[in-house]
């Protein structure tokens, strides 16, 4: 009863981040999973982590809707008929937003809003003042960072015209990513890097590399997350190998015998969690988009999270001096693939009868962390403040990415000089892509939007925080967690060639 006048009584929550809050109390005052003593001593020391999902999965964590089968068949339940013209287009993906949850309770996904806008536009000026206001609304009502758009990898009008507005927003929602393939034109990634270098989005996905592991029909939602349009994930919950490294007697010890019996109990959670949410909640019975077809339980997998290699590698090789760290020592970085190998064989001797998309299989996820992480570095980057020059960082990072089909991702922070030259970070983005990057951001130092982990937010929506004052972004207490205890402020600020 403490904790919920406390949170009726504090001032720096918006309403509506204090029913959600409240909302999350409620789920969390019950305890209908089964959970064995192992498992809970796992979570009990943070090894295991169930990222906030709550005690009683009554949605899936992140749900992926096709929004091309809703404008062409518009929706019976919201009473919608199909878009005529651009503005009935986004009045409607407006409304749909609404009825669409995720573990945030806003959309994790809004679409491959390029190409499914595209056909409405007709006179460029006026699409234009649609798009610009389309994107306003989402900014002041979908208050999440989590949320997520795509556009490409063809070039469109619509495409063209919601970067411009990007820039002119530098709104921290949607976070956007531009799907970059090989047949993307040179100018359509340019037009993405300046807009990026504005107001740290698009981020840039290996188109190549997601439509070989997840078919043509992706999307990117949430921070980087691969998964399938027309579906979803169930469940995302992370291993935490920071804190597993300690408990282990030597690296044989930790990859033969704690790794496995890790990767087997938090498996085993969640199959709990998924045998609730389909066999207990009633969602999928009931939810008007299964029954409009713009979701299936067919496209639907989990994602079994990963967080802190390089604490784990260091720890196990007792590497103190950078040259023998995660990311500077060939033995370190060695011993990271050995460790990940292991993670994937284990993972994948688990089958869970739910997540047909992937055939039974989790996949893997290098988790970013969360705020209250202190000394753990997300997924399998290297920690902040021990960067190696940028192109021997892109390849360690390609070591690992291969390794993660719903995300990894690497962010790199320029000086704002690189405005000017915007060619030099097309060929970093291109060369990353071609030794084997799956995902990667740029941002300067000078913008106000700043990209966190995976997500977005504004410099000053954090500064406004730390004065007490509410913003609309609840996200942005998770921003300022993570500038506080993971100092992604600190990040190495890289310079124009």
């Amino acid at each position: 009863m403490d904790n919920i006048l406390k949170i009726i009584k504090d001032t720096s929550l918006t309403y509506e981040q204090k029913v959600l809050t409240l909302a999350k109390a409620a789920e969390n005052s019950i305890k209908p999973l089964n959970i064995d003593d192992e498992t809970q001593k796992y979570r009990e020391e943070g090894v295991i982590c169930d990222l906030f999902e709550g005690n009683a999965p009554y949605r899936p964590r992140y749900i992926v809707p096709d929004y091309e089968v809703f404008l062409k068949n518009g929706s019976k339940f919201l009473g919608l008929e199909p878009p005529k013209n651009i503005w009935e287009a986004v009045n409607s993906l407006l409304i749909l937003y609404k009825h669409v949850p995720s573990i945030t309770s806003f959309p994790v996904y809004l679409g491959n809003i390029d190409t499914i806008l595209d056909r409405f536009v007709e006179d460029e000026e006026e699409a234009y003042q649609a798009i610009k206001l389309f994107l306003l609304h989402i900014d002041r009502t979908i208050t999440d960072s989590f949320c997520h758009a795509n556009i490409g990898p063809e070039d469109t009008k619509a495409g063209r015209l919601i970067l411009k507005a990007s820039r002119e927003l530098n709104a921290s929602i949607p976070n956007l990513t531009l799907k970059y393939s090989q047949n993307t034109p040179d100018d359509l990634a340019l037009d993405s890097i300046n807009t990026a270098l504005v107001t740290a989005k698009p981020s840039f996905a290996n188109h190549e590399m997601f439509v070989g592991e997840l078919g043509e029909d992706y999307s990117i939602a949430s921070c980087y997350n691969g998964l399938p349009i027309g579906g979803g994930n169930f469940t995302l919950v992370r291993l935490n190998m920071g804190k597993l490294a300690p408990m282990a007697k030597d690296t044989e010890d930790f990859i033969n015998n704690l790794l496995p019996d890790a990767v087997e109990k938090m498996a085993g959670y969640m199959d709990e969690r998924i045998k609730f949410l389909m066999e207990e909640s009633g969602y999928f019975e009931s939810s008007f988009l299964v029954k409009e077809g713009l979701i299936s339980i067919d496209r639907f997998t989990s994602m079994f999270g990963m967080v802190g290699l390089a604490d784990a590698v260091n720890h196990l090789l007792g590497a103190k001096d950078q040259k023998a760290r995660f990311g500077h020592s060939k033995e370190a970085d060695d011993l990271g693939v050995r460790i990940i190998e292991k993670l994937e064989e284990e993972v994948n001797k688990h089958h869970n009868p739910y997540c047909k998309f992937s055939d039974g299989k989790f996949l893997l996820h290098a988790q970013v962390g969360i705020d209250t992480d202190k000394g753990i570095a997300p997924g399998c980057r290297i920690p902040i403040g021990e960067e190696p020059e940028i192109w021997d960082h892109i390849k360690h990072c390609a070591l690992f990415h291969k390794f993660f089909p719903t995300g990894i991702g690497d962010i790199f922070r320029f000086d704002s000089t690189v405005k000017r030259n915007p060619q030099y970070v097309l060929d970093i983005m291109k060369g990353a892509m071609k030794v084997g990057m799956r995902y990667i951001s740029f941002y300067t130092s000078d913008s106000d939007v700043v990209r966190i982990t995976g997500y977005l937010v504004k410099r000053s929506d954090m500064e406004k925080l730390e004065r007490g004052e509410q913003v609309l972004n609840g996200a942005a207490v998770l921003g300022l967690g993570a500038v506080k205890n993971q100092h992604v402020l600190d990040r190495k600020e890289r310079k124009d060639a």
